[in-house]
């Protein structure tokens, strides 16, 4: 196998630090960056030992590390669903507008291979079938149903519960919070890059994602040992 330089963006983030490790493993060199922000890290978080301080939303710099560089694993990110409107900013700056950052320096040091961290959250609620069998696009969910313990998508026509069904990869696109409307804008920004440059992109849609050095003060943490334990 052919060793490659990997520019790792988010590179102290839990995921991040897996395939750094993973990256290692397999021979290829790291060249590892992280903003280190403190609604991920910490206020008082460390720079980890291998990983360069800087935001892939400085140019100059993205332009001064491609330089060399094989493939870039995109994993940088605001995380989370966006409490309310007032996170639009933060997940416009550090996600779509990084990204942007990313590809054009990427373009300039003819840097033409791509992993981005995408998210499941693209296809909004999922897949939901009425009793016929038939597709059907769910309500929102009203406050007073979940207030009460009532979770069942329903039937908008009906008001009867709708059925579960797997999710294909070509599914439509429907962001239903702030985080997702984000992941979206970057595979667009990402496939509207590749088609420019003839470069090659491959987005990950990542869902629930658990394991070692998973931080514990995250919903998914929860939900994910909640499954686990009822598998026991």
């Amino acid at each position: 196998m052919t060793s490659r330089r990997v520019l790792l963006t988010g590179a102290a983030g839990f995921i991040g630090s897996h395939v750094s490790t993973a990256l290692q493993d397999a021979g290829h060199e790291v060249v590892a960056v992280d903003a280190l922000l403190p609604s991920a890290h910490g206020a008082d978080a460390d720079i980890p030992d291998g990983v360069r301080h800087i935001d892939v939303r400085d140019q100059a710099a993205m332009i001064r590390l491609l330089n060399g560089i094989d493939v870039v694993c995109h994993q940088a990110a605001v995380v989370g669903a966006g409490v309310d409107a007032r996170d639009a900013s933060a997940y416009a700056s550090h996600n779509d507008f990084g990204t942007a950052v990313l590809l054009a320096a990427m373009y300039e040091t003819k840097c033409t291979r791509m992993v981005l961290a995408s998210s499941m959250v693209v296809y909004g609620v999922g897949r939901y079938r009425n009793r016929r069998g038939d597709d059907v696009e769910p309500a929102p969910r009203r406050r007073t149903d979940l207030d009460s313990g009532v979770f069942d998508h329903v039937d908008p026509d009906t008001g009867e519960p709708l059925e579960w069904a797997l999710v294909d990869e070509d599914a439509p696109l429907r962001p239903r919070s702030l985080y997702a409307a984000g992941k979206v804008a970057q595979e667009n920004y990402a496939l509207a890059w590749s088609l420019a440059t003839g470069g090659s992109v491959t987005a990950l849609r990542y869902h629930n994602v658990y394991g070692d050095g998973m931080p514990r003060n995250t919903p998914y943490s929860g939900v994910a040992a909640m499954f686990r334990s009822s598998l026991d």
